[in-house]
């Protein structure tokens, strides 16, 4: 890693290091707080967690070869260098802001309410077209993920498109401080983490927290059909970059990116057209959803701002694939199970409703309780049942204890058959009974109440 001596790395967390002189000269080769990941020449970073405590394997580190150690204990005659730190995630946080300003590349930050994960997916596609793209795997948007994924940056990469997701306040200013970013995209403000944030305008307030730490060149680009976004007409004093679906707002912004003649194929995936001021073009989306299209403007915001082609966009964006427990098609036992259990609000929820209503055969919708909703939880949870109803799709499961709310609202619609039960247990056995052939799952839910299970069980052969 570029600049990453075991001297350079001792001054900026400002540790004690302990070991040789010819090593404090050596540059690691990556750095990683998982002993299973740790290969010749790594720094391995011992964090004390809640039930693993990190300094347990350090004799081990050193024997497959790490260089040296982050530790917060002294350690008595160790096996290779180490840097002592009073705390290990905050020597890690300034280590990624440092690594991450010393290297010669393009940072684009996503955040927002719903859609990160999607939008940083089509982003990704988008720029691969033109250059080497490091992105976030998985879930590791957070205060230890992110310094983990910029720490994956290496010399060939041209861009990275970094996802950061919070819960609190202050939380954005810690990553996007760590990121530092070209290109700040928002997706929407929504109503997730209101234990925390309470308000949309809470949610505004800490989700834009992110521009005070964008480079003195940095641009904004915003969903510009979100009316708490729509307000973020100037950002460091250079006009905001909006997109959204339509040429008129209904707010006071004029669209720089936007689409129309927007065609739903289902499952097969969306048609539009994109207007932006390099000319128009015909994108072929081949993710279901209609909010794949806002992705879609996504991508094509930031990849003119990095210099592509339109046709290298349209490529981009017909290129991009789905990922586990995100809208990811299986084809098992003659139905199609749509798993998209990864996390779940309120927006998210209606989404996948939409895209459920488009398909073929009969349509059963698997759902489970939403997390963090503060104060208004039960009627959120009303208002996802009444969706349900209103969207004329054949079956409900849910299963939880705020489900119960879907299930009292979706028996609205007589036509819809409605199966509540307490336990994700209980309802994945009536689940399991009441399939067949030729019908098409789509499977909602939050990770914390571990709905892959249901999908594993749909699909098990």
């Amino acid at each position: 890693m570029k600049n990453m001596t075991l001297e350079r790395i001792t001054e900026v967390c400002g540790g004690v290091y302990y070991g040789s002189e010819a090593d404090k000269k050596k540059e690691i080769a990556g750095a990683v707080i998982d002993s299973r990941q740790v290969e010749s020449g790594y720094l391995f970073i011992a964090v004390k967690g809640e039930k693993v405590d990190g300094h347990q394997f350090i004799p081990q580190v050193f024997e497959k070869g790490a260089l040296a150690v982050l530790s917060e204990q002294e350690l008595s005659e160790p096996a290779g260098p180490y840097i002592r730190v009073e705390s290990t995630l905050g020597a890690m946080k300034k280590l990624a802001a440092y690594y991450r300003r010393s290297l010669d590349i393009k940072v684009v930050g996503i955040t927002g309410s719903v859609g990160k994960t999607s939008t940083k997916e089509m982003i990704a596609s988008v720029l691969s077209q033109k250059y080497n793209v490091l992105k976030t795997e998985g879930n590791f948007n957070n205060e230890i993920g992110l310094p983990l994924t910029i720490f994956k940056i290496r010399e060939q990469h041209e861009v990275a498109v970094l996802e950061m997701g919070i819960s609190e306040f202050g939380e954005m200013h810690r990553l996007a401080e760590m990121a530092y970013p070209d290109i700040c995209v928002i997706t929407n403000i929504g109503l997730c983490h209101l234990e925390n944030l309470l308000t949309r305008d809470g949610i505004l307030k800490a989700k834009t927290e992110s521009f005070e730490h964008l480079t003195p060149e940095g641009t904004a680009v915003l969903n510009g059909d979100d009316d708490k976004l729509s307000t973020k007409k100037e950002v460091n004093g250079k006009p905001v970059i909006f997109y959204g679906v339509g040429a008129d707002s209904a707010f006071d912004i004029k669209k720089d990116i936007y689409a129309t003649d927007i065609e739903n194929h289902g499952l097969e995936g969306m048609c539009a057209k994109i207007h932006t001021p390099q000319g128009d073009f015909d994108a072929k989306i081949p993710i279901p959803g209609e909010h794949n299209v806002y992705n879609a403007l996504a991508g094509t915001a930031v990849g003119l701002q990095l210099g592509l082609s339109i046709r290298e966009i349209a490529q981009g964006i017909a290129s991009v694939q789905t990922i586990a427990g995100r809208t990811n098609l299986l084809h098992v036992k003659g139905m199609t199970v749509i798993d998209d259990c990864y996390n779940a609000n309120p927006v998210s929820m209606k989404a996948s409703i939409d895209v459920l209503a488009h398909t073929s055969g009969r349509r059963i919708e698997v759902l489970c309780d939403m997390g963090e909703l503060g104060a208004e939880e039960k009627e959120l949870h009303r208002s996802i049942g009444k969706a349900v109803a209103a969207s004329g799709i054949d079956a409900l499961f849910c299963a939880g204890t705020l489900a119960e709310e879907y299930a009292s609202e979706a028996k609205a619609n007589p036509e819809c058959e409605v199966h509540y039960k307490k336990t994700r247990e209980e309802m994945t056995e009536e689940l399991l009974a009441y399939v067949k052939e030729g019908d098409t799952v789509l499977v909602k839910a939050s990770h914390f109440m571990e709905f892959p299970k249901v999908v594993e069980a749909l699909t098990k052969e």
